[in-house]
């Protein structure tokens, strides 16, 4: 078992385990098997995963060190400054010695202890993966206008930076624009009628009504925005004659 990893392990150090999450624990008992020396730290960098995935290895202080930073591909170190790297250990040490390594790549520490996990994964999911999500809503829209994929894509990319920009300066709450914002229910309706995917546009549309009602929204106006995010879609398209 030991020669299927193919390494010696160290006696001293961090070990880091960079497989994906569905392996962490597997690759931890081979670890363990390996009868590793106790000055050994073993650290995952899994985002959703707990300390627990690495319970095969009772007798060595385990961590991890998930970047909150998206890699489809390599990335060189600039890829790590500012950014939070959730850590979290077993032994004061070693938690130490990774909020170290966190700095001495220019990001920023956070203990996320194993209960907050999942919500702490969930959050970067809607923040990089759902964003995407939604964009790609925006590309179909263009191309069912006439518009080609690499068309939209490079028409939409600067205002994505732009939100993203807002969002750096003003926060979420502040930086939310559109009809939402504005209750611009004609406009939502017309939306709602031409989209493909509606029951997306509502789901999204209140949740951007929420933060247009913590941005200021009148009630009155968040309302009717409410009602027009709400109301059944086959009426909506047939006031709009589609």
């Amino acid at each position: 078992m030991p020669a299927r990893l193919g390494f010696r392990l160290p006696k001293e150090g961090i070990l880091f385990l960079a497989v994906p999450d569905g392996a962490v624990a597997e690759m931890a008992r081979r670890v363990a098997s390996m009868g590793p020396h106790r000055g050994l730290a073993v650290v995952h960098v899994s985002g959703s995963l707990g300390l627990d995935a690495l319970s095969p290895l009772t007798d060595n202080p385990v961590g991890s060190f998930h970047p909150l930073q998206s890699f489809p591909a390599p990335r060189d170190p600039e890829a790590f400054r500012d950014i939070t790297v959730a850590v979290d250990a077993t032994t004061p040490a070693l938690l130490a010695r990774l909020n170290r390594l966190a700095r001495s790549l220019g990001a920023k520490p956070k203990r996320v202890r194993d209960n907050e996990r999942v919500l702490y994964h969930a959050a970067a999911v809607f923040a990089s993966n759902f964003v995407l999500a939604a964009i790609d809503e925006g590309v179909r829209a263009l191309e069912a206008a006439g518009w080609s994929r690499l068309e939209a894509e490079r028409a939409l990319v600067p205002l994505v930076e732009g939100v993203v920009a807002n969002l750096r300066r003003r926060g979420v709450v502040k930086a939310l624009t559109g009809p939402i914002r504005r209750a611009d229910v004609g406009t939502v309706e017309r939306h709602l009628a031409a989209v493909e995917n509606p029951d997306l546009y509502r789901m999204l549309g209140l949740v951007a009504l929420r933060i247009a009602r913590e941005a200021g929204l009148d009630p009155d106006a968040a309302e009717r925005t409410r009602r027009a995010l709400t109301r059944d879609v086959a009426a909506t398209r047939r006031r709009s004659g589609g």
